[in-house]
């Protein structure tokens, strides 16, 4: 389970994020296609990321589910792509500012 302020990184690239929301289930955040660690733990050896995920994560970008329970800043860009479950999360959109009359 995911918990608010953990910091997670990857298995197969150099890709760190902080959990910024971490919601209620009971999920697994993955970079490449496998589980990630907290910084304590030492990553398993010769692991690359799998096909499909392998998209790339950007530096002080927030990434989050499709309804918005689950959201990540990644602190370190890396190789791999980052999901929950198996499925990708995107990118967070920022918001629009109100028009000016």
């Amino acid at each position: 389970m995911l918990k608010t302020g953990a910091r997670l990184q990857s298995q197969v690239c150099s890709t760190q994020v902080i959990i910024v929301r971490a919601g209620s289930a009971d999920v697994a955040l993955q970079c490449g296609g496998y589980p990630m660690l907290e910084l304590s733990e030492t990553p398993a050896e010769g692991l690359t990321a799998a096909a499909g995920f392998a998209e790339g994560t950007a530096i002080g970008k927030r990434y989050v589910n499709a309804d918005g329970t689950v959201e990540v800043l990644a602190t370190k860009a890396g190789a791999g792509s980052l999901a929950l479950d198996g499925t990708a999360l995107t990118l967070k959109a920022a918001k629009p500012l109100p028009s000016s009359d």
